[in-house]
């Protein structure tokens, strides 16, 4: 909920532009004050995905009305920003450009220090906003549609991002949204697969968890076979004349997702004796990984950490966030040239290689 601004530490505002969401949020001391939202996902659905150019061009129309729209809600105005956060990668290209040049134009406007982030950092800040700062050391499980990986963080704004283990293929957004076309339901398939398999058979179709035998790699995903035995299954009911049971597929799938997720995440952090289980990104929206995660968390005697469903999915909160966390671990702001980078691996929090701090010892 939006707070009151309080003497210290300066209003980040964070702008997100990575994909389809046009996000602004803004955070003062770890507390969020307030965002907005605007999505062209309408302008994609009869594409079946997001299309770039479609993307860019909201970007362009919604970026100011959004910032406006955030800072309203705050109560503030622009003269109390005190810094600028924006995602710098990694995205389709000319939808981070958009939000780039933005924020570079708040900040020398305002005269306030810039800072480029990584998304996928993001979205492990945001659930400090509803619990407060994350335990040093922690296990991150990221699912969207993009992403998949298992991660070791210990102070975001400080150390690397340890990888334990990412996805090898499809990542779990991406095989929601492909077997959602598969049965003819509507995109994004998430959200679509969620609502259908409220009234299906999760037990009825068998389908298989990947990676999940004693000689694979017990940290990483792949999704993309999954993903295929579910067009397959679809395929032979078919062929034999029956239209498949969407309710009961959409079930299955979900459940095989939640499963594979939840089983090695929750391996991750006994593996390495660590107590606190982060579950961020868009799937984290996902009712039965939700469910499962918790209920298995519980059963380890592990505490779950997942952010409000507001801010899983991309939005400006988690780009202030890191930007906050970035300012008061007193990171050097971002050169006047910031660049994005669309393929950016998660290393560090920070985009730019001067606002990295030297890494924690002891």
């Amino acid at each position: 909920m939006p707070g009151s601004p309080s003497p210290g530490s300066p209003v980040v505002l964070g702008i997100e532009s990575s994909c389809d969401e046009t996000g602004a949020g803004l955070v003062q001391g770890g507390v969020l004050l307030g965002q907005a939202v605007a999505s062209s996902m309408d302008e994609h659905a009869r594409f079946g995905g997001v299309v770039p150019e479609i993307a860019a061009r909201a970007h362009v129309q919604a970026i100011a009305p959004v910032v406006r729209e955030a800072l309203s809600r705050a109560g503030l105005g622009l003269g109390d920003i005190g810094a600028v956060a924006v995602t710098a990668g990694p995205g389709l290209a000319g939808a981070l450009q958009v939000g780039v040049a933005a924020a570079k134009g708040y900040a020398f406007s305002l005269g306030v220090p810039l800072y480029g982030v990584h998304h996928l950092a993001g979205h492990v800040a945001a659930a400090t906003l509803d619990g407060g700062p994350l335990p040093n050391p922690c296990v991150v499980l990221i699912v969207s549609g993009g992403h998949t990986s298992l991660l070791l963080v210990r102070d975001l704004a400080r150390d690397p991002i340890v990888h334990l283990g990412d996805t090898l293929d499809d990542a779990a957004g991406e095989c929601f949204d492909k077997v959602a076309r598969i049965l003819h339901l509507p995109y994004p398939g998430g959200p679509a697969i969620d609502r259908a398999a409220r009234d299906g058979d999760p037990g009825a179709v068998r389908f298989p968890r990947p990676l999940s035998g004693r000689a694979d790699p017990p940290y990483a995903f792949s999704f993309s076979g999954l993903k295929t035995a579910a067009a397959r299954w679809v395929e032979a009911q078919r062929a034999g004349g029956a239209e498949p049971r969407v309710a009961d597929a959409a079930a299955a799938l979900q459940e095989a997702i939640a499963d594979t997720l939840t089983r090695k995440a929750v391996r991750a952090c006994r593996d390495h004796s660590i107590d606190t289980l982060v579950v961020v990104g868009g799937v984290a929206a996902n009712s039965r990984v939700r469910a499962l995660a918790e209920q298995r968390c519980a059963a380890a005697g592990i505490t779950l950490r997942v952010p409000p469903l507001g801010l899983c999915t991309d939005n400006g909160a988690m780009v202030a966030a890191i930007g906050d966390l970035l300012l008061r671990s007193g990171a050097e702001p971002a050169p006047a040239d910031l660049s994005i980078d669309p393929s950016a691996p998660l290393e560090y929090a920070s985009l730019t290689p001067l606002a990295r701090l030297p890494q924690l010892t002891g």
